[in-house]
């Protein structure tokens, strides 16, 4: 069921004008049914004008009258063709006046860390425009000598899943174009859960570093002097002491 237009305006004119239950008033607006006791109560929608349904040709005084006889009866919406699709109408991301400031932070980093996502994927994750990020990404932005660069998921900006999604999707459409990745670049299209899931890669330990270059065995083009063995250690040459003697 589609809700109807201006849905907390609505409740706040049922709540006002009927003897509904909360549950009632809940379901029809497509609201929790504490939302609605704090509208009642005074506590949410403060200052919000009562918008009625009725007039608004979205529902029959009909309705109402068969929810006040019966708690358990549901309101039904008429068909409104101004109200198909409004649950689902997208528009830019809100961003907190509080977090508005961290927001170029946020498209530093992604443009660091992740070059492969569009300005389109940063601007809905962040909620920013795309002068904004064209301007971090080409180093003209006013501030961007004091801009540090912070994921956005730590500021609160986005959600992990979103990242992961868009990164995704990046990785997908670089796959289908045909582009040749390098392995930085292949590790930052892996969200974050495959990254997790991954075991260490085999290291070998800082004193033995660089050993694997290492052999014993010589050139074959080189001759050395002599050849090394253990006799060679043990037969020493013979002493000019009894020379001396006979002298």
């Amino acid at each position: 069921m589609n809700k109807p237009l201006m849905a907390k305006a609505t409740a706040v004119w049922l709540i006002d004008n009927t003897t509904l239950s909360f549950k009632q008033i809940a379901d029809f607006v497509g609201m929790h049914e504490l939302e609605i006791q704090g509208i009642a109560d005074g506590d949410v929608a403060t200052g919000v004008k009562g918008f009625d349904p009725i007039g608004s040709h979205q529902l029959d005084a009909g309705e109402i009258e068969k929810g006040e006889k019966d708690p358990a009866y549901k309101l039904k919406l008429k068909h409104n063709p101004a109200a198909e699709g409004e649950e689902k109408r997208r528009g830019p991301r809100y961003t907190p006046l509080s977090k508005r400031q961290d927001r170029p932070a946020a498209i530093l980093w992604l443009v660091k860390f992740h070059p492969e996502l569009a300005d389109a994927q940063i601007a809905k994750l962040v909620g920013t425009t795309k002068p904004t990020i064209q301007a971090i990404r080409e180093r003209t932005h006013w501030n961007i000598a004091n801009i540090q660069p912070i994921d956005p998921v730590a500021l609160g900006l986005a959600k992990q899943s979103e990242l992961d999604s868009a990164v995704q999707k990046a990785a997908k459409k670089r796959a289908a174009d045909g582009g040749v990745m390098s392995d930085d670049e292949r590790r930052k299209l892996v969200s974050t859960e495959t990254s997790l899931s991954m075991g260490e890669e085999p290291r070998l330990p800082t004193a033995i570093a660089g050993l694997e270059n290492f052999s014993l065995s010589r050139d074959e083009d080189e001759k050395p002097e002599q050849d090394l063995n253990a006799d060679s250690f043990f037969n020493l040459p013979e002493s000019d002491d009894d020379d001396e003697d006979e002298d």
